[in-house]
């Protein structure tokens, strides 16, 4: 419809799109489209899109959904100015590397109910992408490079083949929301810990037997190490809540401190020893074993830090 141009939108009803885009630039010349903002395809028979998409650098929004694409177009690697970029419901296996290029603005990707495998390492491009959408698709492993996007609040990976996440993911520091119900994920990282954000966390329907975090963490030790961290920080609404519940107050006194990270925790993870030097008990004895506690595998594992673990025998 020409007169949407002037609203700065234009939604194509199915079948009409590339004929749409086509006659509203001999109507109205080559700069007919070049302020329109907002542009929905969605609910065509598209496989490719019009070379004439490639001119509109002040789109900021595009929806391609319930198409036939089985690549992500590359004219779109031109839309500098895109903000929000929605492909669901298409037939995509690939994504060119290539395409990231051109998407260094992109806040939101939409990619549900395509057919991809993997995902190019050079997502990690996206820098300012803050949600970002992959359910019903077929992807076996999550690249470390996208734990690199730091700006990134919601990622959803629900109904895919994933084994594992990767450890990386403690990077991805102002995650709200993870998603990753309907995999096959045996193990969850120890990275999840760092998630200090983290909101909503979906494994339902996968394959873990125990939650494991830190190793086998329970979800009321999991609540207090978040409690004592945001205590440490002074947060004025939970010292107030631990205040008016003297019992809570009572439990969270028997926190014990990782030898190694410095961090909180209400029961024992990992019991170790370290050995002091120089100091001579007696003729026999040079070195006194001394009873450390860390709170995960992951700091056990972490650097030289001389301390040794207690198994029984």
């Amino acid at each position: 419809r020409p007169s949407a141009v002037a609203m700065g939108t234009v939604r194509c009803v199915p079948g009409a799109a590339m004929a749409e885009l086509r006659a509203l630039r001999l109507r109205r010349g080559p700069g007919a489209l070049r302020a329109l903002r907002g542009l929905s395809l969605r609910d065509n028979g598209l496989c490719r899109l019009p070379a004439e998409l490639a001119s509109l650098r002040g789109l900021t929004e595009l929806n391609l959904g319930n198409n036939i694409f089985e690549e992500v177009p590359e004219q779109l690697k031109y839309l500098s100015s895109l903000q929000k970029l929605h492909l669901f419901g298409n037939k995509i296996t690939t994504i060119s590397p290539a395409i990231f290029d051109g998407l260094e603005k992109l806040t939101l990707l939409n990619l549900n109910n395509n057919r991809l495998k993997y995902l190019p390492p050079e997502i990690h491009r996206l820098e300012n992408l803050e949600y970002m959408s992959l359910n019903n698709n077929q992807i076996g492993s999550i690249p470390k490079e996208l734990c690199s996007l730091e700006k990134l609040s919601e990622l959803h990976l629900s109904y895919n083949c994933l084994i594992m996440v990767p450890e990386e993911i403690g990077y991805m520091t102002n995650l709200r929301m993870l998603c990753l119900s309907r995999n096959q994920i045996e193990v969850l990282p120890d990275g999840l810990c760092k998630l200090r954000k983290l909101r909503i966390l979906d494994v339902a329907g996968n394959r873990i037997r125990v939650f494991f975090l830190c190793r086998v963490i329970r979800l009321n030790e999991m609540a207090a190490r978040f409690i004592l961290r945001e205590l440490n920080e002074k947060n004025s609404v939970l010292q107030t809540a631990v205040k008016q519940n003297p019992e809570v107050g009572n439990l969270l006194s028997e926190k014990r401190v990782c030898a190694v990270c410095g961090q909180a925790f209400l029961t024992t993870r990992l019991e170790c020893v370290c050995f002091m030097h120089k100091m001579k008990i007696s003729r026999n004895i040079h070195l006194l074993p001394v009873r450390k506690l860390i709170c995960s595998f992951q700091c056990f594992n972490f650097g030289d830090h001389g301390f040794f673990g207690v198994a029984e025998s």
